[in-house]
């Protein structure tokens, strides 16, 4: 998907409003989830969205999303765009997200949906991330203990009792996986739980 940034997406600096830029990303990833499921599709979560560098006034953005991986009726989408200066002949890449959607029937219930088969090594990586992803989420929503999600344990450091333990910080690397970093105690109390975030499927 292109778009042309108009004065009307800009904020008083003349860069691309962040929130005009995020309703196009769920457009864009919308079309790729409807395209995969062939069904209707809502929005269920939206990962970390970090701007590189900004967008000016009069840039041309370009959006490019894809299916990672279908979870029974969820399914996770990754973006990327790119903003091209075209009188300078510039152009960089400006930001990348994963936004996870449901597939509903007429009636707004869950359906399944398609597996999606990797081909490229890029997609066959991002499909081996896309269940540790799914499962982060799942556990910063309060939908999932750690000690039950095994694809992290590389990354966290979880006891079977509960979420006492260690849990190490992590960073999200180009192919949208996590990066081990510096260990980081927590204990029971410590609230893991991030409001707004929630997968279905």
């Amino acid at each position: 998907m292109t778009e042309l940034v108009l004065p009307n997406d800009t904020n008083t600096l003349n860069n691309l409003m962040g929130g005009r830029l995020m309703h196009w990303m769920d457009i864009v990833s919308a079309i790729a989830a409807q395209k995969h499921s062939n069904r209707i599709v809502v929005t269920a979560s939206v990962d970390n969205i970090s701007f590189k560098h900004p967008i000016r006034l009069g840039n041309v953005v370009t959006l490019r999303a894809k299916v990672t991986r279908a979870f029974n009726s969820s399914m996770e989408v990754r973006i990327d765009v790119d903003a091209e200066d075209i009188p300078s002949s510039t152009k960089t890449e400006s930001n990348s997200a994963f936004f996870t959607f449901v597939a509903v029937d007429q009636l707004g219930r869950p359906i399944d949906i398609p597996e999606v088969e990797p081909e490229t090594e890029d997609e066959k990586a991002l499909y081996e991330g896309a269940l540790r992803r799914r499962q982060l989420r799942l556990i910063l929503a309060g939908r999932m203990k750690p000690s039950e999600a095994k694809e992290l344990r590389s990354i966290f450091d979880i006891q079977e009792s509960g979420i006492s333990g260690t849990v190490v910080y992590i960073d999200e690397n180009e192919n949208g996986d996590y990066d081990q970093g510096e260990p980081l105690a927590v204990s029971q109390e410590d609230d893991l739980t991030t409001p707004g975030m929630n997968e279905t499927g």
